[in-house]
């Protein structure tokens, strides 16, 4: 009798605990993909080369892309900001573009920054 009443009021916590774990056993999808956007900023700020930039950044979007994913807020901006450092002022307005339609509460500032540079 008191194997069968553990067995019954055990059952249920048991199969809690297994939910549990299989539902913290997947991680979240996270809303932006990365690559290495953050390890850019930082290489820009400690003076890289903007071309190598450029190329890693261009690598790692093509990466986000192909997976489907969005890169973070401020990517394509930061992007653009290289290209107007290389004098490539046609791929700084694509990717001022790209900003402005990916996150729309950009616009204003993307706005300002294509009249500041006459695009």
């Amino acid at each position: 009798m008191k194997k069968i009443f553990i067995k019954k009021t055990m059952l249920p916590f048991a199969l809690l605990g297994g939910a549990l774990l299989v539902g913290c056993s997947t991680p979240p999808k996270t809303l932006y993909q990365w690559e290495g956007y953050q390890a850019q900023v930082y290489e820009y700020l400690k003076g890289e080369a903007a071309e190598e930039q450029i190329a890693k950044l261009e690598e790692d979007l093509q990466k986000i892309q192909a997976k489907g994913n969005t890169p973070p807020p401020g990517y394509h901006a930061h992007l653009g900001l290289l290209y107007s450092s290389v004098g490539k002022l046609d791929q700084l307005e694509k990717e001022l573009l790209a900003e402005k339609t990916l996150f729309p509460e950009s616009a204003t500032y993307m706005d300002f920054l294509l009249k500041k540079h006459k695009l």
